[in-house]
């Protein structure tokens, strides 16, 4: 937890710097405003901290899943891979099914299936998991 945390505060410095610095280009040089700061140094803030948010969001995410592939292996290292194998199977035969329709505005959508949805995963889906401690 510390070290995501301390992760996403750098990612989150270098995403409010450089939006700075793209609103003092596009206010200065694009907009060639010379006088204080005007709205498109403000527009343009606004709109990089959101594009970069997400892209620096997509790079801790990627860290979280990294970091969750090495304790897993080095659990295996420290327990064997098959207990670890097997617990992480007994895991995924507890996974709750699907929601009645009136409940699922309550429930936790794990998606997963889609490209765009796994890059915001903080852990990897547990059949990645049990197939990479395989390969170990």
């Amino acid at each position: 937890m510390v070290t995501l945390t301390l992760i996403q505060g750098v990612v989150n410095t270098f995403v409010i710097f450089l939006s700075r610095v793209v609103g003092h280009f596009v206010d200065r040089v694009i907009l060639k405003n010379d006088r204080g700061y005007g709205i498109g140094y403000f527009a343009a803030v606004i709109v990089s901290q959101l594009l970069l948010g997400i892209l620096a969001s997509m790079i801790v995410m990627w860290v979280s899943r990294f970091r969750e592939f090495r304790a897993d292996a080095g659990s295996a290292k420290l327990n064997g891979s098959e207990p670890m194998i097997n617990a992480l199977a007994r895991l995924e035969r507890g996974r709750p099914g699907e929601l009645p329709e009136a409940l699922q505005a309550f429930g936790i959508s794990g998606g997963g299936k889609r490209k765009m949805s796994r890059l915001f995963m903080s852990h990897p889906p547990i059949p990645e998991r049990i197939e990479a401690l395989r390969r170990l």
